[in-house]
């Protein structure tokens, strides 16, 4: 049986692996997650709603059935973001306004999940709607970084990166809309990938979250877990792009190594923000590796028409706040101006509901042309390196929703992402 010390070395694919060796059960796995998370998340606040009895009981029906399926990660410990439904839990989105909301049914990809037999422990935290860059809430409060307390998680996947640096699970959910799996990886030293629009199972009954700009994946301690976990929600019947079909296993690629790639440096910021200091260092320390293992390395300005890609998706942003806010406000019969959300997304609601049809079709068409700038670019690079923040992790209570001074808080968003 491993003990907590073997538990917190191993990842998903060795877990998986043991699993399927019988070196150990589900039950001893997601006993000890769960143990790790009475022992840090009083301190860390990563996971906001708990299901561990049922976690523990699904563990050991596992283990009376036979070792998991070849490639499969059936008795692996794991965590849902609390912005998708998990049926029977209840489903905050990081808001008061859904507090008692319990989800009815399952969100596709927590579908995929469940149907691979990953063991779901709950949910984790998340800014109201997913809205900002780091995850303090004020329905569950802020989530801690493992590594120093008084800093962010990044966010909005800040409390699914938390769980996963504490130990918790070895990889746990995330959404991405504006550097929402990215950020966190960032800020708690993980690996975050956003997958392409398309490529990934959507909600039938929404299609575009975000208008296209939100995708789901995971964030994990090693490159190989993503790439495990891609397999299990590439691809779905009613995907709104065409896509290739995904390889058997992303994983069996990673021994691959390519050669003489071009890759594009953006080391400025579409604003005019200044990189701190660390920042520029790690993107240049990036570079000069990528050019001694032979590939070709080039400085650019910037590729697309960013300031006109951030205000389309400023609007975007708003006109979906202002529908999930609305939704809600429907259900429970209650004004706006009442609703206990945040001042932030209070006045993103309230700038959402201004905007007309015509706003929301400018706004597609203009990131629409920033996708052909970026579609002729990449046909002279493979790839563009660029720092995922212009500054190091921020500090608990720098980025505040909830502020009083909106036109400070937009400030310091601008600079800090980028």
């Amino acid at each position: 049986m491993p003990n907590l010390n073997d538990y917190l070395a191993l990842d998903a694919t060795a877990m998986a692996a043991g699993l399927r060796d019988g070196d150990f059960k589900a039950s001893e796995l997601v006993s000890l997650a769960v143990e790790q998370a009475h022992r840090v998340n009083p301190t860390i606040n990563a996971i906001n709603v708990e299901g561990y009895d049922e976690a523990l009981a699904l563990a050991a029906d596992l283990d009376k059935k036979p070792a998991g399926l070849a490639d499969g990660v059936a008795g692996v410990p794991f965590l849902i973001k609390d912005l998708s439904l998990l049926e029977g839990l209840v489903a905050t989105h990081g808001s008061r306004l859904y507090q008692d909301a319990i989800a009815t049914r399952s969100a596709n990809i927590v579908v995929r999940y469940l149907d691979a037999g990953l063991v779901i422990l709950g949910k984790t935290n998340t800014p109201e709607f997913g809205l900002t860059l780091t995850t303090e809430p004020m329905a569950h409060g802020a989530t801690l970084n493992p590594w120093n307390l008084d800093y962010s998680t990044g966010g909005s996947s800040g409390g699914a990166a938390a769980a996963v640096a504490a130990g918790i699970v070895p990889v746990a959910h995330a959404t991405d809309g504006g550097g929402s799996i990215r950020i966190p990886a960032s800020c708690c030293g993980l690996f975050g990938l956003k997958p392409s629009r398309g490529f990934t199972t959507i909600e039938k009954d929404i299609g575009d979250s975000w208008s296209g700009m939100s995708v789901g994946h995971v964030v994990s301690r090693t490159v190989r877990d993503s790439a495990m976990f891609l397999n299990l929600i590439t691809l779905d019947e009613a995907a709104l792009y065409p896509m290739p079909a995904a390889p058997r296993s992303f994983a069996d690629h990673l021994d691959a190594v390519p050669s003489g790639l071009r890759i594009a440096v953006q080391n400025q910021h579409p604003f005019g923000e200044a990189l701190d200091p660390d920042v520029m260092k790690a993107v240049e320390n990036t570079a000069q590796l990528c050019e001694s293992l032979g590939h070709h390395v080039t400085v650019v300005e910037h590729p697309a028409d960013y300031k006109s890609a951030a205000a389309a998706m400023n609007k975007l942003v708003c006109i979906h706040t202002f529908q999930t806010v609305n939704r809600r406000l429907q259900e429970l019969g209650i004004d706006l101006e009442v609703a206990d959300v945040e001042n932030s997304t209070r006045q993103m609601a309230e700038m959402g509901a201004r905007f007309s049809a015509v706003d929301y079709i400018r706004a597609r068409d203009s990131l629409a042309r920033v996708e052909q700038q970026m579609a002729v670019f990449h046909q002279n690079y493979d790839v563009l390196l660029s720092p995922v923040l212009t500054k190091t992790t921020a500090k608990l209570g720098w980025l505040d929703m909830n502020t009083g001074d909106l036109n400070e808080y937009g400030a310091r968003f601008r600079a800090y992402s980028g």
